[in-house]
């Protein structure tokens, strides 16, 4: 890693001993850390790409489930990903340890309001579903085939009744009885690879 790094030009820097200990916010770091630039994009240039699937958290809080979320966004072959004001800060380092290197491998959208999220996404050419824990259609009724962006709500109050009205439909993921709910990031992760399910699904249609 180091003398890849090195080969691609980043300057680099051995120190001794017990000083990553002392700069870093894990308890026991690994023993490389880096300075990287961001690399956020704005909610237009994220609809120029014509992503199939973008993933969208509106009020979600905890570092952790962002960058699982991140992590299996683009695991599933998500195109973007949008974090909306009033979430956690994407770049937290329990975000960024969470995303296991995600979030440098998809283009984010790091702000935009969460009540004009909807409106703005659709005019890019979205179709937008919003999840829920209960009252939508099941989510494999749902095509997710794209171009779709599914938003995601705070672990414990979901989507607020705004911003889930604004959207075209909505779904939800059955569960056995006595089962109040997956966690966001679970359930983000089963929508996600739904999503590419179906898309791998209509690929192998159209090549019929």
């Amino acid at each position: 890693m180091v003398a890849a790094a090195a080969s691609a030009g980043a300057a680099v820097t051995e120190v001794q001993p017990g000083v990553l200990g002392r700069v870093c916010d894990t308890v026991t770091p690994q023993p490389v850390a880096a300075t990287v630039r961001s690399i956020d994009v704005t909610l237009a240039e994220l609809g120029h790409t014509r992503p199939q699937l973008v993933a969208v958290l509106a009020g979600v809080s905890d570092p952790g489930n962002a960058g699982s979320l991140l992590r299996s966004a683009a695991a599933s072959g998500a195109g973007g990903f949008v974090i909306c004001d009033g979430s956690v800060d994407l770049y937290n380092p329990k975000t960024v340890r969470a995303s296991a290197g995600a979030i440098f491998r998809i283009p984010v959208v790091k702000g935009p309001s969460g009540d004009e999220i909807a409106p703005q996404l659709r005019s890019l050419g979205f179709r937008v579903i919003a999840t829920s824990a209960g009252a939508g259609e099941a989510y494999t009724e749902v095509d997710l085939s794209g171009p779709v962006a599914v938003i995601l709500g705070n672990e414990a109050h979901g989507l607020p009744a705004s911003l889930a009205g604004a959207c075209d439909s909505a779904l939800s993921i059955p569960m056995a009885g006595g089962t109040e709910s997956l966690g966001v990031a679970a359930a983000g992760a089963v929508i996600f690879f739904e999503a590419a399910r179906q898309r791998r699904l209509a690929r192998v249609a159209g090549a019929a």
